[in-house]
C-alpha cells in the first residue's frame, strides 16, 4: 500500500494541486492575489496556481502532524524575520490562510475537526493515497527500482 509519507512532498503536492485544479468547487477568492505569506515575507505570491499547491501542502501537513491547530501549522509555513542589524527571529506565517485553507478543506470533506484540532476525514486520507499511488506510478516508469514500493 502507498502511503503519502512514502512519496516525495513535492511530487505528490504536485499532483494534488493539480486535482484541485480540476475541481470545480474551488474557486480562489478575489482577495489572494494581495495576500502574504506572513510576517517574513515583503511580497505576496508570483505563481499563479499558489492557492491550489498552498491547499495540497496544508491537506498533506494534516495527514502527517494531524491532528493539529492553526497555531501550530502556521509555525511550520513561518520563516525567519528579518529585523535590520539585530538578529534574525522566527516568524509563523500567516494564521488567517491557515485558517481559510481549514475552512476549505472542511468544507470539502477532507478534513474534520476534533477537540485536539484538524485531522484528516476518510474521504482525505482517500485522495491521497490514490494521488501517491498515481504519482508512484508515472515516477517508476522513469526509474524501475520505485516498483517494489507499489
Amino acid at each position: 500500500m502507498v502511503d503519502a509519507r512514502n512519496i516525495p512532498s513535492d511530487a505528490l503536492i504536485n499532483g494534488l494541486s493539480a486535482k484541485f485544479k480540476e475541481d470545480s468547487r474551488i474557486v480562489p477568492p478575489p482577495w489572494v492575489n494581495y495576500l502574504k505569506a506572513g510576517i517574513h515575507r515583503e511580497k505576496p505570491w508570483t505563481q499563479d496556481d499558489w492557492y491550489q499547491v498552498r491547499l495540497a501542502s496544508t491537506l498533506r501537513k494534516i495527514s502527517i502532524y494531524g491532528p493539529v491547530g492553526i497555531s501550530k501549522l502556521s509555525s511550520y509555513y513561518g520563516g525567519k524575520v528579518d529585523k535590520g542589524s539585530a538578529g534574525y527571529h522566527p516568524g509563523k506565517g500567516s494564521r488567517f490562510l491557515v485558517r481559510h485553507m481549514f475552512q476549505v478543506l472542511e468544507s470539502l470533506g477532507y478534513v474534520k475537526k476534533d477537540k485536539s484540532g484538524r485531522t484528516i476525514s476518510p474521504e482525505g486520507r482517500s485522495l491521497l493515497d490514490k494521488t501517491a499511488k498515481e504519482v508512484l506510478e508515472k515516477m517508476s516508469k522513469e526509474d524501475s527500482s520505485l516498483k517494489k514500493l507499489l
